[in-house]
């Protein structure tokens, strides 16, 4: 069999694994997320264990990569290389966190909950995607 195809069912099956975390933790709903970034009134503190648990997830996959010479279906890692705290990752940084707070989302459990068909995710959605096609045009003109 082609190795596409390979790499195409590896994605595939980690992102129905991703999505099923992200419903079976409560993630999906961005009111337990947004509980999590109430400090100040009805805290809710799930979101804790559930970045807990992929902090130790992520761990031991880097530990697991270290020891490996190339990926299983690729030819190289690809880790990132850039070290430096620059203005474009701090402003990037503050936008994702705004998004996330007043939408309750982040891409990921976004995209996720996009079958529950609730019409503030579609709408967040559509407001990431066209951020990131802007993104990507006013980016690329600069570099």
């Amino acid at each position: 069999m082609n190795r596409n195809i390979y790499q195409f069912a590896a994605a595939l099956a980690s992102g129905i694994v991703f999505g099923f975390g992200l419903s079976l933790s409560g993630m999906l709903n961005p009111a337990r997320v947004q509980g999590f970034l109430d400090i100040f009134g009805t805290w809710d503190p799930s979101l804790a264990f559930v970045l807990g648990g992929a902090v130790v997830v992520a761990f031991i996959g880097v530990q697991v990569m270290k020891r490996m010479r190339h990926p299983a279906l690729g030819d190289s890692f690809h880790v990132p290389t850039n070290r430096q705290i620059d203005p474009p990752l701090i402003i990037g940084s503050a936008l994702f966190g705004l998004g996330w707070g007043i939408g309750g989302f982040c891409p990921g459990p976004a995209v996720a909950s996009l079958p529950i068909g609730i019409p503030q995710t579609v709408l967040f959605v559509i407001a990431m995607l066209v951020g990131m096609t802007l993104h990507d045009r006013v980016w690329s003109r600069r570099t």
